[in-house]
Formats: structure tokens, sequence, C-alpha cells
């Protein structure tokens, strides 16, 4: 793989690459091509709407932090852990990045 690295300040801050080498990075990714939809196959082990509470507690967040940071009251977060309530889209997407899951970020 051939990659540039623009630096700034003494910092490298940007990488430029060929478009085959980011096509591949993508698929190695489980994006498609235009980096858009997930790809992920059904066999494939998505992380659980059900292991939130896990993922939270393994980066030490508290319920308040993390509903702080989705946009959402403690409360909602907590049922949502719970099972009580699902997540919209948006509010699943967002989790998604937060806890860099894939399958919730597409």
């Amino acid at each position: 793989m051939d990659v540039q690295v623009i630096w700034k300040q003494g910092e490298p801050d940007y990488a430029v690459l060929g478009w085959a080498d980011y096509q591949q990075l993508l698929a190695e990714a489980g994006r498609d091509p235009q980096g858009r939809k997930q790809v992920v196959a059904e066999s494939s082990a998505a992380v659980s709407l059900s292991r939130l509470r896990a993922l939270r507690e393994a980066r030490s967040m508290t319920l308040e932090a993390l509903a702080r940071e989705a946009g959402i009251s403690p409360s909602y977060l907590n049922m949502i852990e719970t099972g009580e309530r699902e997540p919209s889209a948006v509010l699943l997407r967002s989790l998604g990045r937060i806890f860099d899951v894939p399958a919730w970020d597409a």
C-alpha cells in the first residue's frame, strides 16, 4: 500500500492513498465500495443491543455520562439497557459511533 502522509506543524495531519487501496480498506472494514452501507453477513458476530450495558461498563462510563454523550436522559438509557424500550435508528447510530459498533452505525 502506497500512502503519502501530509504533515502540519511537525505532526501527521492527513494520509493520502490510492483509490484501489482505499477500496480495499473499505472492504476489509465491512463497508461497501461507496463507503455508505455496512456489509455484514447474518452469520457475523454483530454486537447485540443487549450488550449495551457491558460495553458501557467496559469503558468505565456511568449511565449519566453515556446518556449525556448520546443526547438522551439517563432514565431513557436505562430503559434501553433493560430492554424496556427500543432505540430509534438515529440513537442506535449514535451509540454505534460512541462504541465503534459498525453494525449499529449502518
